[in-house]
């Protein structure tokens, strides 16, 4: 391929994201058809071929801006394509913008300008902090509001904006208002879009050369597959990452197949290759497209299929709801959406005290080696009034079905069943990808190495004093409970001593304890006149003389830990 095919065109990704009928589709075609109109570049061909217009991608191209001009290398760039990815608004939103999030440059967030910021568009702009590095705002419908107090209204909610993002990364971007389509859907193709060419000229000013990469492994998104008579099956999509060329072999990981590339097609003129942050049509034969409709191509054995993962876990502050140890998920990673269960845990309790030279470091690395402590829930510090970052925590997800996905991806958990028109965040908490699990046996094999546990404290009661040096004890277990498996493990009484569970005593559950050191005078005096008092009890009138001093009886105190995963639930002390 020589240079000045690919260098003269710099592809820039803008996802459109908004709440569902904020207008996005209808912005995303009237910046498609008016860049066409002003006579740039538009093949009509490419909505035939489906090479650059597809589901929910469509592109244009205008002159390249001066500051972008000369960053081409040797080769200086003459024209920009913007392809727009057009993110849908339901529960699919997250899965789709997840999916191509790593190679938006560029987000635009559309805001209904009557109904300003609602569910949906707080979800967009979380998932635009988490994967984006810029942003701009349209204020999108301004065809309804009237006009003695259309620039009122928009001054208004730009305010409000600016407000909304102040705390964000976006703070400050660019707001603009338009009428992407006046009149609405109904309206007829003769009514003219109101604020796009201004739109565009925004753009081009907010582009940047963004850093792409042709080294490491094939990643690439396919969002569209579909045959061409005697050439072969065509996948579009956008490389996330690495680079591909023509007689390349990729691998279609869920399918478990692999491919050879017999062309390749890029701004609708065949190419040699393309690299990361290109959108392409990749051309293969003997292939059925209707086995891909979306997923991920990539250099073969570069994916690992997984039953469960470890990931990190930071809460998103927007949602409401508790993060619960066995609940149910919706996980994005990768390019799919899958249920998993949940279980969050963290360091234990003597770990996690920061030291004075790193108030809040949040970097230790997960290991097996390492002990964890369960937990029933995330820990949030807004929980504990406290302030600073929530303590370092991870969890383990054990997915339905089995995921495809990079290492180290980005990963969201998300209650995508909440009512859509309910006004809450649907995104729980994110994470990284840090372990993965390939085996479908994975409980049996590998989860055992995994050290969490439960802390257990159990209490029970001194019956009575057997000799010196052992005593019987009793509520600590249940009738039924089998006594062998405490036997040789630690208790401490109330009274100071430390003991050993020499086993079982009679059927009710009662045990003995063998006191080492044996027990201290007072100990005996304690439990000897507790007997006595009971026995006294039995004198009739004598005993209604007697002053009622209740002793107290003497506790004994179990503790010991679990491991969760551990297939023998041996009790552990330290």
């Amino acid at each position: 391929m020589s240079p000045d095919s690919r260098a003269k065109t710099l592809n820039f990704n803008v996802g459109v994201l908004g709440h569902v009928d904020s207008g996005k589709t209808s912005l995303a075609r009237a910046l498609s058809s008016t860049a066409s109109t002003a006579a740039f570049d538009k093949n009509p061909q490419s909505r035939e071929r489906g090479i650059t217009l597809d589901l929910g991608f469509s592109s244009f191209t205008v002159d390249c801006p001066d500051h972008l001009r000369d960053s081409g290398g040797q080769q200086p760039y003459d024209s920009l394509q913007f392809t727009l990815v057009d993110c849908p608004g339901h529960a699919s939103l997250i899965r789709t913008i997840i999916g191509g999030a790593q190679i938006i440059d560029l987000m635009m967030l559309v805001v209904d300008v009557v109904k300003g910021v609602q569910t949906q568009t707080a979800e967009c702009l979380l998932i635009g902090e988490l994967t984006c590095p810029r942003m701009v705002v349209v204020l999108n419908k301004i065809d309804l509001l009237p006009p003695n107090k259309r620039q009122s209204a928009i001054e208004k909610m730009t305010k409000r904006l600016h407000k909304t993002l102040e705390s964000t990364r976006f703070k400050e971007c660019p707001v603009i208002a338009v009428a992407a389509k006046p009149g609405g859907p109904e309206a007829p193709e003769t009514e003219e879009p109101q604020g796009v060419p201004e739109l565009i000229e925004l753009l081009k000013q907010q582009t940047y050369l963004p850093k792409r990469d042709a080294k490491g492994d094939l990643l690439m998104a396919v969002d569209h597959c579909f045959s061409i008579r005697g050439q072969g099956t065509v996948m579009t999509g956008t490389i996330l990452q690495g680079s591909l060329a023509v007689n390349d072999t990729v691998e279609i990981p869920v399918l478990k197949v692999t491919k050879k590339i017999k062309s390749v097609q890029m701004f609708r003129k065949p190419v040699s290759g393309a690299m990361q942050g290109d959108r392409v049509g990749v051309c293969v034969t003997q292939f059925d497209p209707k086995l891909l409709e979306r997923g991920l191509v990539c250099t073969p054995g570069s994916l690992r299929t997984l039953y469960a993962a470890i990931i990190s876990t930071r809460k998103i502050g927007y949602f409401k709801g508790s993060l619960a140890t066995r609940a149910k998920f919706h996980i994005t990673v990768g390019h799919e959406t899958v249920m998993a269960k949940v279980t969050f845990f963290g360091l234990p309790p003597a770990d996690t005290k920061p030291t004075p030279s790193e108030p809040s470091s949040l970097e230790t690395p997960f290991t097996f080696e390492r002990e964890y402590s369960y937990q029933d829930e995330y820990v949030s510090r807004q929980k504990e009034a406290a302030s600073g970052p929530d303590p370092e925590q991870w969890a383990l997800l054990e997915f339905e079905r089995p995921v495809t996905c990079p290492a180290l991806c980005l990963v969201i958990g998300s209650k995508l069943d909440t009512d859509i028109h309910a006004n809450a965040c649907r995104l729980a908490f994110q994470g990284r990808l840090l372990h993965g699990f390939e085996d479908k046996s994975y409980a049996e094999t590998s989860l055992p190495q995994l050290r969490i546990f439960k802390t257990k404290h159990k209490e029970g009661q001194v019956e009575r004093v057997t000799d010196d040096y052992s005593v019987i004890g009793r509520s600590l277990f249940k009738k039924e409970t089998n006594l062998q498996l405490f036997v040789g493990l630690k208790v401490t009484l109330t009274t100071g001593e430390s003991g050993v569970i020499e086993g079982g005593f009679g059927q009710s559950g009662k045990f003995k304890i063998r006191i080492q050191e044996g027990l201290r005078p007072e100990t005996k005096q304690l439990l000897s006149s507790k007997k006595k008092g009971k026995s006294g009890s039995k004198g009739g009138l004598a005993c209604e003389e007697e002053p009622k001093t209740e002793s107290q009886p003497v506790g004994i105190h179990l503790h010991f830990k679990r491991y969760v995963f551990d297939p023998h639930k041996k009790m552990v002390q330290s």
